[in-house]
């Protein structure tokens, strides 16, 4: 199991948002957070990489990749992060690089040396997200979409077990969002699981996976109910 979390409770500073959180992931498995602005989906997303911490006497089992999250030491972190993508709304481009030296510099800071072997892997995950054509592009200079294209292949740097992505279409176009989703389903295909946030209900049907709600406090397993409503009545949700 990737992700194992039993009863825990997740603040927001001192404010409690979720209580007796109950989520895992699996290898391969395909997970949608949905609720709407403010109902803790954000929040629980950073505690699983460590940019929002527990209360070790408010969780009875919060396990990350191996970790403990409980007792996990701050040293320890980028170790967890290594081993893990993490894709962000608003891309995180270092704006004044091109494609090819914002991956190198993310492939550097985790440990890899040999220039080749970071050419090697650069290419080979602008190619998994059809972006090849663009790796001296500066950020700028792509759109949207293609920037989107980019911050996954930088989570794909060093083959992660598990993906985490808050809104990755939060700021595109309908038919874009769907290439987004579908490239993101797609690399479950290899056993990397997949954890993302969304607003954007209609995706749940074009791209069917498990669907957790946060709601009023608490997050449920809603995957039944959304296989079965017309997701359109809900479109407001988010």
């Amino acid at each position: 199991m990737l992700v194992n979390y039993q009863n825990v409770n997740i603040y927001q500073e001192d404010n409690k948002v979720l209580e007796h959180v109950n989520f895992h992931v699996d290898e391969g498995e395909f997970i949608y957070i949905i609720g709407k602005v403010g109902s803790g989906k954000t929040s629980l997303l950073k505690t699983f990489y460590c940019e929002l911490d527990l209360h070790k006497d408010e969780a009875e089992k919060a396990e990350v990749l191996g970790r403990e999250l409980k007792t996990i030491h701050r040293r320890e972190v980028p170790s967890l992060r290594r081993e893990m993508g993490i894709i962000f709304q608003d891309f995180q481009l270092l704006r004044d690089r091109s494609v090819r030296k914002n991956l190198e510099f993310v492939l550097k800071a985790t440990g890899w040396k040999k220039k080749k072997e970071i050419a090697t892997r650069i290419d080979e995950v602008l190619e998994q997200v059809g972006m090849s054509d663009k790796i001296d592009r500066l950020p700028h200079e792509l759109s949207g979409g293609e920037q989107q294209r980019i911050a996954i292949a930088r989570a794909l740097l060093n083959k992660p077990k598990i993906i985490f992505a808050d809104e990755p279409t939060g700021n595109l176009d309908p038919e874009t969002a769907s290439d987004i989703i579908a490239l993101l389903r797609d690399l479950t295909k290899s056993g990397t699981a997949v954890v993302l946030t969304t607003h954007n209900i209609p995706l749940l049907n074009q791209f069917p996976g498990i669907v957790y709600r946060c709601k009023d406090g608490h997050i449920s397993d809603v995957t039944g109910e959304y296989r079965q409503l017309d997701l359109t009545e809900d479109g407001e949700e988010g």
